[in-house]
């Protein structure tokens, strides 16, 4: 799975192939294509792959938030660098846009397990504001940089404004945020 982490980052998607994996493994494109099944089964499991790690390390950024440790920018900015530096946004557009839809599964699961897990007020606002962080990041992603230029923005505008987003959804929940010092 790094290998093919490491492929999509370095160049995206399209990139991401039994061949070119097995290739940086030491391994024969045969070796991969039984154990995925299929490029698809490969992508599939980078973006389960994928999904958890991220999800792992927001979840530990949302308890040191809730703690005072951390803050919700660092929520705001490992949700966004997850779908841009990580290539997650890439490797879902690629998928959907191949017909793959049913590999962005893993995805969605591991979002839902995340949000289900850190609820602990059963509050639908947790769930909105994540739906809307997502997108936000998965937009960021794909269009950020030319529609910030083209609406003479700064670059980081879409993150401001998701922090922005993320700290009223957490007052809105009767949580108060606590700004690191």
């Amino acid at each position: 799975m790094e290998a093919a982490r490491g492929l999509l980052i370095e160049a995206g998607p399209q990139a991401v192939t039994l061949k070119a994996v097995a290739g940086r493994i030491g391994r024969t494109h045969a070796n991969l294509l039984h154990h995925f099944g299929s490029a698809s089964g490969l992508q599939r499991e980078l973006a389960r792959h994928l999904a958890e790690t991220v999800c792992a390390t927001i979840r530990e950024a949302v308890i040191a938030s809730r703690s005072g440790i951390g803050s919700p920018r660092d929520v705001v900015d490992l949700t966004f660098d997850a779908f841009d530096k990580e290539g997650a946004g890439a490797l879902a557009s690629w998928m959907i846009v191949s017909g793959n839809e049913d590999a962005l599964d893993p995805i969605v699961d591991a979002v839902h397990d995340l949000v289900i897990d850190l609820d602990e007020f059963g509050s639908g606002t947790q769930r909105t504001t994540t739906l809307a962080l997502t997108l936000m990041a998965l937009g960021d992603a794909l269009l950020g940089g030319p529609l910030s230029v083209a609406l003479e923005l700064p670059r980081e505008a879409a993150r401001g404004r998701a922090e922005q987003m993320l700290v009223e959804g957490l007052l809105n929940a009767g949580i108060t945020p606590v700004q690191p010092q």
